[in-house]
């Protein structure tokens, strides 16, 4: 028989945790706001008419809308390719660092592997030292990729951070899986690509979209290795258009109509919704256990 105390105390205890959960949603709530609310204010001033905007900064519901920042955006002649390129640079260099990813990281998983400590450090020494971009240009030029989309693509392919959460993953999954997989005459390969493989899921998910977000954002890269502009990836014309000579080679409006101000919010949104869209495909790996019908040791 339950006594009274310990029902006061178990409703004590419940009324504790909606406290608790209370406090962590209003939190949360909050730093959302702080997140959507900077954004959400970009996209009305790139819909909002430039008298409108020099009334009222802060105006959430303008009296008119106008598309004008945006067809200048769209109008300008490099945008396309450089949607081209960056799509082109951001899904085949994903799909080649995840890849590489498994298979560098799966052999360092191994105790028996020789000299797998020695590898290990001299990858984590490339995360606090680098060569610089004196040689990392001299190596593309040596390799004959400059002026090539591949130089954007190689240069950033394999981080040492991604391949020490993927060892540590692959690491963390039960080892009775390979074990009842090499009594069944399962050898390496076929364990790496039909048991460890399919677990690694939600890793791969948000490496991938890590990676994909750094190639899309990536520009600086293009300064070093790239000077034809065709080849321009989408985020190094955006800033052709808004510092450089970008506005003036634009004869479809008037500065009055929209300010670079204005194009610039315009352009903020031009180059971030694509990548976002991504996001809401990859939510539901983020929430997935660490091991999917594992076996429990």
């Amino acid at each position: 028989m339950v006594s009274a105390h310990s029902k006061h105390h178990g409703i004590r205890a419940s009324a504790g945790d909606r406290a608790v959960s209370t406090v962590a949603h209003i939190i949360t709530g909050l730093f959302a706001l702080m997140c959507f609310v900077p954004f959400l204010l970009v996209v009305i001033y790139s819909f909002t008419p430039y008298d409108l905007y020099l009334k009222n900064h802060f105006d959430f519901f303008p009296e008119r809308l106008t598309l004008d920042a945006y067809r200048m955006v769209l109008n300008y002649r490099y945008i396309w390719t450089g949607y081209q390129n960056t799509l082109f640079i951001t899904l085949v260099g994903t799909l080649l660092s995840m890849v590489l990813l498994v298979l560098t990281a799966y052999p360092l998983t191994k105790n028996k592997l020789k000299g797998r400590n020695l590898m290990m450090s001299l990858w984590i020494i490339t995360m606090f030292f680098s060569g610089g971009m004196i040689p990392d240009y001299m190596l593309m030029r040596s390799l004959k990729l400059t002026n090539s989309l591949w130089s954007l693509i190689f240069s950033s392919l394999l981080g040492c951070y991604n391949l020490v959460l993927m060892k540590n993953y692959i690491k963390g999954l039960p080892g009775s899986l390979e074990e009842a997989a090499l009594i069944d005459g399962a050898n390496e390969v076929q364990i790496l690509f039909r048991i460890i493989l399919p677990l690694c899921l939600p890793i791969l998910a948000t490496l991938g979209l890590f990676t994909a977000v750094g190639y899309w954002n990536s520009y600086f890269s293009a300064i070093i290795y790239i000077t034809k502009r065709p080849m321009w990836p989408l985020q190094l014309v955006m800033r052709e258009l808004l510092f450089e000579s970008g506005v003036n080679e634009m004869t479809a409006l008037d500065e009055r109509v929209s300010t670079p101000f204005l194009l610039k919010m315009a352009s903020i949104v031009v180059a971030s919704v694509p990548i976002m869209c991504v996001y809401p495909f990859l939510q539901r790996f983020f929430m997935t256990g660490l091991v999917l019908g594992g076996v429990k040791e």
